[in-house]
Order: C-alpha cells, then structure tokens, then sequence
C-alpha cells in the first residue's frame, strides 16, 4: 500500500515522502510531507482529509488495549535507536490511560497499528503533557504524527481547558508540530515542579544531566502552551519556528555537546577517584 521515493529535480522539497496508492491529482498534494515547514495552508485541508481517510484516529478505549506490548516495545526501540530517552512505559500504564480514555491511537483500516500518544496530568491538574508520542517506523513522516498531535491537543483542552499543557522533546519535527498548535519554548522553571513527574523521567538515558543541573535543563527543550495567555493575546504563537528552527537545532547540538562531555568527564574522575580509594 505505502512506497518511498527520493524526489529532486522539482519545485518539491528534496527528501524522502510518503506516496499513496491512489491515482490523480491526490497524488500530487500528497507529495508534500506535513512536516515541510514550507507546505502551503491552502493543501492543509486536503492533506487531512487524505490522512484521515487511510487512518483511523481517534480516542483509546477497551478495544484497543491489544496494542500496549507493541506500542511499549516500540517506544524503547525507538529510544535506544535515537540514544536519547522517552520514559518507559509498562504495557499496564498504557492500557490504564487507554481505559480512562486519556489517550490516542491511531491504525489502519486494515487493523494494524500506527501510532500512539497520552495525557498525564500534575499539580493538580493545573498542568497536563502530551507524552509519549510514538508512530510506526514504516509511517514515519507520512503526517500521522501531525495528526495525533492535533488530536491529543484537542482531548486535552477538552478534558483539562484550564491547563497548561507542556512537553520535553529532543526533536525538531515534534517542535514543528508543537509550535503550530501554539506551544512557545520556555525554561525548565515554567513546567510543573510536582516531583511526580520528574520521577518519570528516571528511567531516561539523561536523567543523571538533568539530575546534575538540578531539573533546571537538559537536552531536551521545554515547550508550552498557556491557554490563559492565548485567551488574552487573541492570537496565534508570536514564536515563528520557521525563522528559528536552525537557531533551535544549533542549540540542541551545543547542549549534547556540552552536557554529554561534562557527564563523560565526571563518571571518569569517579571512576579514578573509586581507584585512589581501593588503593
């Protein structure tokens, strides 16, 4: 059903795109993956409706709950494969949110799974994440992260319309995304500081950084959405990620540098100094 192309030579955007198996002139706006910073609003619409017509996207449930083992084993590969962490979930949290329809799945219409995302909720409900985000290796930038993005943003405005919603992310793509719903990049210091949720990300291959620098950064970037904000401002994110993205992407690079190199640095003066010690 699916197959990928390397496209130059043309007005698109060189890179790998998601082709369906469809005939016309749907195939032509299809060549434009969502994740293109430049796609043009006026394909939008016809893009989703695409989407939605060869996935089903939509709030979990008891009927979903035979995706948990895959969706976990999935969220550790892919965190193993990128060497930076998503906190790991058991197949039993999963299936916990899914039954308290606090979460997102998405799969063909043929039944196989795709994609998968849920809300977790601290201080009180005063602020509310969207973790976990994780798509199918063979779907990848096909625009159905895009999709369960604006689908989870949705529930969680719903369910929690006071909240602050926030995320920790490493990657540019899921910034994108998170920029166009209105997310803006904020310090560590504006998430919620309920102890909780930083638990969580104990079981992240980074969690000794953010420990060493007191929960106040990390390699990932911090971003949020203020409904009260939003309502006063009556507008759209003033953060242009277009314009940012390189500055965003060059600042990710220094702080791997520079936190991973000090990690380095400090396991091997503990590790001379265990050896001062034993003799």
């Amino acid at each position: 059903m699916f197959q990928w192309l390397r496209i130059g030579g043309c007005s698109l955007p060189r890179g790998r795109y998601f082709i369906p198996d469809v005939d016309g002139w749907f195939l032509l706006i299809c060549f434009v993956r969502l994740s293109t910073i430049d796609i043009s609003n006026k394909l939008l619409p016809f893009l989703f409706l695409y989407m939605s017509e060869q996935f089903i996207v939509e709030v979990a449930s008891e009927q979903h709950i035979h995706f948990a083992e895959q969706i976990c084993a999935e969220m550790e590969s892919s965190a193993k494969a990128r060497g930076t962490g998503i906190a790991k979930r058991s197949p039993d949290y999963i299936k916990q949110k899914m039954l308290e329809g606090k979460a997102v799945v998405a799969y063909t219409k043929q039944g196989e799974w795709g994609g998968f995302c849920y809300i977790e909720s601290w201080s009180h409900d005063k602020y509310v994440a969207n973790s976990g985000l994780i798509v199918s290796p063979s779907l990848r930038k096909s625009g159905l992260a895009k999709l369960i993005k604006q689908k989870i943003f949705n529930l969680s405005r719903t369910r929690y319309p006071d909240a602050k919603i926030f995320g920790l992310t490493t990657g540019l793509a899921v910034m994108k995304i998170n920029s166009d719903l209105g997310y803006e990049p904020v310090t560590y210091s504006e998430l919620t500081q309920d102890d909780e949720f930083w638990k969580g990300c104990q079981s992240c291959v980074n969690y000794d950084i953010l420990m060493s620098k007191e929960r106040k950064n990390c390699l990932c970037t911090a971003m949020l959405y203020d409904p009260a904000e939003k309502k006063q401002e009556n507008k759209k994110s003033f953060f242009d990620f277009a314009k940012n993205s390189k500055i965003l992407e060059r600042l990710m690079q220094i702080k791997q540098v520079a936190f991973l190199g000090l990690v380095g640095k400090e396991k091997k003066e503990k590790e001379q100094t265990e050896k001062t010690n034993q003799q």
